[in-house]
């Protein structure tokens, strides 16, 4: 099913454990971004507003950014079905903090749920 709308989804997702915010932080896209699992109807391209509640920040924080992966039900792999959002890079906060959190576990070869 696909939502159609002028106005940019909004999304609200909490990620209080470092395992979780490893498998969803997806480093490989310019900008960063993140994987946001059982999100629906979206489609490659839809832009989105993300208010993430992260770790111990005592608000949430704001971004802004366009699906760039979508994983559908039943995908290969077990994976978890969801979107991947890429952040637009105008405020590069989120992901300097996504980033600080994730210091040392990035190299890693464990797997997430894009890669």
């Amino acid at each position: 099913m696909r939502i159609e709308s002028s106005e940019p989804a909004e999304l609200s997702l909490s990620i209080r454990d470092r395992t979780l915010l490893y498998e969803s932080y997806m480093p490989f896209v310019r900008n960063g971004g993140l994987f946001v699992a059982a999100a629906e109807g979206r489609s490659l391209g839809d832009q989105v507003r993300l208010s993430l509640h992260l770790m111990h920040e005592p608000e949430p924080l704001q971004a802004t950014g366009k699906v760039v992966w979508v994983t559908p039900r039943g995908a290969q792999g077990s994976r978890a079905a969801g979107i991947g959002i890429q952040f637009d890079g105008k405020d590069d906060a989120l992901r300097r903090k996504i980033e600080t959190y994730l210091a040392g576990a990035l190299g890693s070869d464990r797997r997430t749920h894009t890669l």
